[in-house]
């Protein structure tokens, strides 16, 4: 169930009806759990168990760990709440992966093995609520959370439908609080809510798939391709992947807003980002601050020199590569990025980094345009339907090899360059502010007609209904 559908619509409207309703609190929570397991059954009912398995598991290995003073049993419950949750999702989305390498592997020392086609669905949205659920049996196994007194509101927190099956990465500390005290009617937030659903879902229909996807599949749908194609098409990648994964977040945080629960933001401009530990302040912002708080402090972080330091960073940005799908292209992204931070570490350290310039409007400048041509390389390995692939198009863009493959024409090359350059403009003038705040510069007058010029290119530009991107992983 997408939130671009009809049935989406009628659930949101009834769920709407008993939030606001004269309904014990209790009863609204209930029903919007209930909303909740339907919204994902939609997908493949089956699944719900697992839902059901991973809330139990972590809201009772936490209960065991707040209430017992011995660390052997501490330790225990806490391996058996990461057995359980990265035990399923190590099964669903990496046993494939695993065994293919593994055949891989015996092929290179002259072993042949053609093992039987695992034929497993991969449950959506696994990775986002397994990461969400283990959150708080880490937090309460550190004491920096306690656990909550009521199943209710824990298990409503796993399965909260608008970030669900996609994000933003919700924490323990922030949600269940807000379910203690009943959500009152606030005409702002319900108001401010719905433009950002609007937002998002232009974002998601009009940017992401009707400007942008037909680009990308054409140009990563052959087997070679010219320069500029390729440029074409993985700036078209780039402006994708933002507008529809944000799309998703802006939509999933409105609903919430809607419902009287505020959920963290998970975009901040990324694409106006001055290096690449600015990029991972800005970019899937819950993922980012997840992989810092639970994996890269958890190995020692900064603490151990600058060996130590790179070594954390590339083993967290391969684990978070390797969240995003089981291939190696993944992890060469991972890899990518982690390269990258650690040397943008590196030169933080040496003399280079302290120039003038780097202060300067035009050195901060070149420094962003830098930091998103490297982003856009990385984008090929995510994108890219195998590794030949992703190496063949990174070497095209390169001006390394030549290909006389022209798929796009120079009128397609232009709208997708106007259309990435002023996103990036725009992400550059927007860098230090909100959505809120320049909703608020631009007054009622202006910013009530660019919602109306949205809503009436959503009604007539309402092409082919895409899912979204990252409820693949």
């Amino acid at each position: 169930m997408s939130f671009n559908s009809l049935t989406f619509v009628c659930l949101f409207c009834f769920v709407m009806a008993v939030q606001y309703s004269r309904l014990p609190w209790n009863t609204k929570k209930a029903t919007l759990l209930i909303c909740s397991y339907l919204f994902y059954a939609a997908w493949n009912p089956p699944f719900v168990l697992l839902l059901w398995l991973s809330t139990g598991i972590d809201w009772y290995m936490a209960r065991f760990i707040a209430t017992t003073t011995r660390q052997s049993v501490r330790r225990i419950c806490l391996a058996i709440s990461l057995a359980v949750n990265l035990g399923l999702l190590g099964f669903f989305k990496y046993s494939g992966f695993a065994l293919q390498s593994f055949c891989d592997a015996l092929q290179l020392v002259g072993f042949s093995f053609q093992p039987l086609e695992l034929d497993i669905v991969l449950p959506v949205g696994i990775s986002f609520y397994t990461f969400q659920t283990l959150s708080y049996t880490l937090d309460i196994y550190r004491g920096t959370a306690n656990p909550h007194k009521s199943f209710l509101d824990f298990a409503l927190y796993v399965t909260f439908f608008p970030q669900l099956v996609a994000g933003p990465i919700v924490r323990s500390t922030d949600f269940l609080p807000q379910c203690e005290i009943p959500r009152a009617r606030d005409t702002a937030k319900i108001g401010w809510g719905l433009n950002l659903v609007l937002i998002g879902l232009f974002e998601k229909t009009i940017l992401a798939d009707g400007l942008c996807a037909p680009v990308v599949e054409k140009a990563y749908g052959v087997e070679a391709i010219d320069l500029v194609g390729a440029w074409t098409g993985t700036l078209a990648f780039a402006g994708q992947i933002f507008f529809d994964f944000n799309g998703y977040s802006l939509t999933a945080i409105g609903i919430s807003l809607c419902l009287g629960f505020t959920i963290p933001d998970n975009f901040r401009f990324p694409y106006a980002a001055i290096g690449f530990s600015d990029f991972w302040r800005r970019w899937h912002i819950s993922l980012s601050s997840w992989l810092r708080d639970y994996l890269y402090i958890a190995l020692g972080g900064n603490r151990g020199g600058t060996s130590r330091t790179f070594i954390n960073l590339m083993l967290t940005m391969l684990l978070g590569g390797l969240w995003h799908g089981a291939s190696w292209s993944f992890v060469i992204w991972g890899a990518m990025h982690g390269t990258f931070l650690g040397i943008e570490r590196w030169l933080s350290s040496t003399s280079l980094y302290r120039w003038p310039i780097w202060q300067a409007r035009s050195g901060r400048m070149l420094l962003g345009l830098l930091t998103f041509v490297l982003v856009c390389f990385t984008w090929v390995f995510f994108r890219a339907t195998s590794l030949s692939q992703a190496i063949s198009l990174t070497l095209t863009m390169l001006g390394l090899t030549h290909s006389d493959t022209s798929v796009f024409d120079s009128y397609t090359s232009l709208v997708i360059a106007a259309l990435i350059g002023g996103l990036l403009l725009g992400h550059a003038l927007c860098r230090r502010q909100s959505l809120e705040a320049i909703a608020d510069r631009m007054g009622p007058i202006l910013w009530g007609a660019l919602c109306l010029l949205m809503i009436l290119l959503l009604l007539v530009c309402r092409g082919d209904e895409r899912a979204f991107i990252y409820f693949q992983f």
